[in-house]
């Protein structure tokens, strides 16, 4: 990648963090280039930056600082509810529901946590799965494994 590559690509990045603080926090083009040049670029970063480090910005006051990061709370508190909601209407795959050990209401519980498939199963981790009422190490382990068995038939078939 050149210099002029790179460049280009920085640009672009940071026309996107500028456009995301426009919509999110409902400020103008200049107060959004202001965040991004300033080494912001998320709503998290917003949100939760200590105070002092917002004052720090020319021309930010304590009023500005604390109107910015409100509203990138609730930009944030938003779409984690409106993320809440999808997932609790989440129905479960039929590649997770007729999947060997597998049940229709541990289906819908994994459904819930956004793990629709057996695809989203292969990539959870034991642990993930031991708060579920009645899951054992060994029962999580085993439909894990058994979610992940097309991952190495697929790679059996390619050698």
């Amino acid at each position: 990648m050149s210099v002029e590559q790179w460049e280009d690509k920085q640009e672009q990045e940071a026309g996107g963090q500028v456009e995301l603080f426009m919509e999110a926090l409902d400020v103008d083009e200049d107060v959004a280039a202001v965040l991004v040049e300033e080494g912001f670029t998320s709503l998290e970063e917003v949100a939760y930056v200590p105070l002092e480090e917002m004052l720090g910005i020319e021309g930010f006051d304590e009023d500005i600082a604390n109107e910015l990061r409100s509203r990138a709370k609730d930009t944030l508190l938003t779409k984690a509810l409106a993320s809440e909601e999808k997932l609790e209407g989440a129905e479960p795959a039929e590649d997770l529901v007729a999947m060997e050990g597998m049940d229709n209401a541990l289906a819908a519980v994994l459904a819930k946590r956004g793990v629709v498939c057996m695809e989203d199963l292969a990539e959870q981790a034991v642990d993930e799965l031991l708060d579920i009422d009645g899951m054992t190490e060994e029962r999580a382990a085993a439909l894990i494994m058994k979610a992940r068995e097309p991952w190495f038939a697929s790679s059996e078939t390619s050698e």
